[in-house]
C-alpha cells in the first residue's frame, strides 16, 4: 500500500485498435435481441468460469494470476486530502491476512462478516478477505442508530463486526453476541477490549486458499426499506456477478483506462455492489473519498484525480448544480486540452432517483459530459438503463431500456401485460431473464413474485420506442436523497418518545434532496406539541434510526387519516404536504 499521488493512467494498456473497437457503441436492440448468457460468462472469465464460484477470484484473485497485480485497484483520499493507493497483488496479500484472522475467529463459509467504517482501504479489504472463504458480508451504514444495527446484526447472526472508534459506542450492547474487531489505535481498542485490526494482521500469513462455491451461494447480506413492518433482507448470490457486469460493461461504459468514482456509500447497494464489486470484477481503479458530500471538495476531487466515469445521484447532481462552483470550471476547456485544472469527464451516470431535463442540461453544460439515467433495486440491482456503450432513443427523463438480460413488462393489478402508454407495475419476466439473480427476500418477509414475475413496486409506463418511465412507488417508500426509507421503520422510532401516541411518516418534495421526511405526530392526551418536542423526536430518530432517515420536519396534528381497518392513509398525508 503506497500513499501518493495516483498517476494518470491507473489501468492496464492495450493495443490502440483493441481499445478503439471495444469501446466503439454497440447497437442495442442487436445486443438484447441475441443475448447468451454462457456469451457473456466467457467474455468475462474466459477459460476460467470457476472464478464465478468465488467473489473474491472474480474482483481480485484472478487479476493477480493473470498477471494484473501490478493494477491499482483502489485510489483512497482520506479527510485530510492524503491519498493512498493499493495494487490488486497488495490486496492480495493483506485480504489473505484478513481472512485467516477471520478463520481463527471460527468465521466458516456461509456466515456473516460485517463493517461499519468509512470508505477506507480497510473497508475494501475486509471485504475481499470475507469473501475469500466463502463468508458473507453484511454492510453496516455509517449513519445507522442502535435499532437498525441490532435488528441486522440479529436476523444476520453476525460473527465479527470491524468499526472504528467513531462508531463503537454504537455497538456498547451488542458486543456480547460477536467478535468486535477495532480499526485504529492499540489504546482504543483495549478501552473496549476489543482486538485491535492492525495488530491482529500482523502475525497472520499471507496466503489463503479460496473458497469454491456454487453459483447460488450468496456474497453479499442486504437490506432493503418496506413499508410494513422491519426491513427485509436480501441475500445476494454469486450469479449477480454476470448482472453486475452488464451494467458497469454497458450502461456504466466502464473503460480500462477509466478514473471511475462512484459516490455512493458502500453502506448501501448502489455503493457496494458498483463503487466495489462492479469496477473490481472488471479489473478497473476505483476510488473512494473519505470526505463527506461537499461541492467544491466533489469539483477539486474530479479534478485532482482526473475522474473520466463518475456515478452518482439526482440528489448530488442538484446540490452541484445549487452551489456554483461549478460554474466557471470548464471555461475555455476546449482552448487547453490538458489544463491540470479542468474536469476530465467522460461521461457520468445517475440513479436513486429520476433524473429531470432541467439537471441533464447543467451537467451537459457544466460538466461537459452526457450523463445516462439508471434504475435499479437491492433486490435486483440495475435493471433498466440508459446506456453508455450500447446506442438506443434515450429520451430525457426516461428511465431507459432494459438492462440485457432482462426482461421487463408493466401489469395491471390482475396480473395483466398492458400496452404501450398506460401506467402499472413494472415487472420482470424471471423465466426469461437469464441475467436477473433474485429469488426471494432472506427470511420471507414478503412474497414478491407472482406467478413467473417479479414485482418491483414501482409503477411505471412503457413507450413505444421501449423507454420506461417512471411514475411512482406503489408503495409508501420514501426516496430522500437517493436513500430508500421505509416510513415504518421512521414512524415506529417516533413512537419510542414518551409524549407521541401515534405517528405517521411520507415523502415531501424537495428541490435539492427530490424527498425529505416528514413526521405527522399526534401526541398523548394532555401534551401541547413544541419546538422543544418536535427537536427531541429529530435527534431521537437521527440517534436510534439513521442521520438520512429523521423526519426535517414534525406536524403536530390531532388525528391521522385512516381506513375503517385502522390503516394509515398515507396517500392523504402527502397530498396535504404537497399543497
Amino acid at each position: 500500500m503506497k500513499t501518493s499521488s495516483p498517476s494518470a493512467s491507473l489501468s492496464p494498456s492495450f493495443l490502440d485498435a483493441d481499445i478503439d473497437a471495444k469501446n466503439t457503441p454497440a447497437n442495442y436492440s442487436d445486443y438484447y435481441h441475441n443475448f447468451d448468457i454462457n456469451t457473456l460468462l466467457t467474455e468475462i472469465f474466459g477459460e476460467h468460469l470457476n472464478d464465478r464460484l468465488n467473489a473474491y477470484m472474480a474482483c481480485c484473485g484472478r487479476h493477480v494470476r493473470d498477471g494484473r497485480g501490478d493494477t491499482i485497484a483502489l485510489v483512497h483520499e482520506d479527510t485530510a486530502g492524503n491519498v493512498t493507493t493499493m495494487t490488486f497483488a497488495e490486496l492480495d496479500k493483506v485480504s489473505a491476512q484478513v481472512a485467516n484472522l477471520l478463520q481463527s475467529y471460527g468465521v466458516q463459509e456461509g456466515d456473516q462478516v460485517a463493517t461499519m467504517l468509512p470508505r477506507t482501504p480497510e473497508l475494501l479489504t475486509i471485504v475481499l478477505a470475507t469473501w475469500r472463504i466463502g463468508a458473507v458480508y453484511q454492510p453496516l451504514f455509517t449513519a445507522f442508530g442502535y435499532d437498525s444495527i441490532k435488528y441486522r446484526m440479529d436476523k444476520a447472526n453476525t460473527k465479527v463486526v470491524f468499526t472504528n472508534q467513531e462508531n463503537r459506542d454504537k455497538f456498547e450492547d451488542l458486543a456480547e453476541q460477536t467478535k468486535m474487531v477495532l480499526v485504529g489505535s492499540v489504546a482504543d481498542a483495549q478501552t473496549w477490549g476489543d482486538d485491535n485490526y492492525g495488530e491482529s494482521l500482523a502475525t497472520q500469513p499471507q496466503t489463503i486458499e479460496s473458497a469454491t462455491l456454487d453459483t447460488d451461494a450468496p456474497f453479499l447480506q442486504m437490506f432493503t426499506s418496506g413499508t410494513v413492518g422491519k426491513s427485509k433482507g436480501v441475500s445476494v448470490p454469486l450469479s449477480a456477478l454476470s448482472a453486475f457486469y452488464l451494467y458497469m460493461r454497458y450502461a456504466i461504459d466502464l473503460r480500462d483506462e477509466d478514473n471511475y468514482w462512484n459516490m455512493a456509500d458502500p453502506g448501501w447497494a448502489y455503493g457496494l455492489y458498483y463503487a466495489i464489486t462492479g469496477p473490481l470484477l472488471l479489473g478497473v481503479t476505483t476510488y473512494f473519498n473519505e470526505a463527506g458530500f461537499d461541492a467544491a471538495n466533489t469539483r477539486d476531487f474530479m479534478i485532482r484525480h482526473k475522474i473520466t466515469n463518475l456515478a452518482s445521484s439526482p440528489t448530488a447532481f442538484r446540490m452541484m448544480k445549487s452551489s456554483g462552483v461549478f460554474d466557471k470550471v470548464n471555461e475555455d476547456a476546449h482552448s487547453d486540452a490538458n489544463d491540470s485544472s479542468k474536469l476530465s469527464l467522460r461521461c457520468a451516470n445517475s440513479a436513486g432517483e429520476t433524473l429531470n431535463t432541467e439537471v441533464v442540461n447543467w451537467v451537459e453544460t457544466y460538466l461537459n459530459c452526457k450523463v445516462c439515467d439508471q434504475y435499479g433495486q437491492t433486490e435486483t440491482g440495475m435493471t433498466c438503463c440508459a446506456h453508455h456503450a450500447l446506442t438506443h432513443e434515450s429520451p430525457v427523463g426516461s428511465m431507459g431500456m432494459a438492462l440485457p438480460g432482462h426482461t421487463l413488462v408493466v401489469l395491471d393489478d390482475d396480473m395483466n401485460i398492458l400496452p404501450d402508454g398506460e401506467q402499472g407495475q413494472l415487472a420482470v419476466v424471471v423465466s426469461q431473464s437469464p441475467a436477473f439473480f433474485f429469488r426471494g427476500y432472506s427470511w420471507n418477509e414478503k412474497q414478491a413474485f407472482a406467478d413467473d414475475y417479479y414485482l418491483t413496486g414501482d409503477v411505471v409506463e412503457r413507450h413505444s420506442d421501449g423507454s420506461y418511465w417512471f411514475s411512482g412507488r406503489d408503495d409508501d417508500i420514501i426516496i430522500t436523497a437517493g436513500y430508500r426509507v421505509g416510513p415504518t421503520d421512521v414512524e415506529n422510532t417516533v413512537l419510542e418518545h414518551e409524549a407521541v401516541a401515534e405517528s405517521a411518516a411520507v415523502g415531501v418534495p424537495d428541490e435539492v434532496r427530490g424527498h425529505t421526511i416528514k413526521s405527522y405526530v399526534v401526541l398523548k392526551e394532555g401534551i401541547e406539541g413544541t419546538e422543544e418536542i418536535a427537536k427531541q423526536i429529530q435527534d431521537l430518530v437521527r440517534k436510534r434510526l439513521s442521520t438520512h432517515a429523521y423526519p426535517r420536519e414534525v406536524e403536530f396534528v390531532a388525528a391521522l387519516p385512516k381506513t375503517p381497518s385502522g390503516k394509515i392513509q398515507r396517500f392523504l398525508l402527502r397530498s396535504l404536504s404537497a399543497a
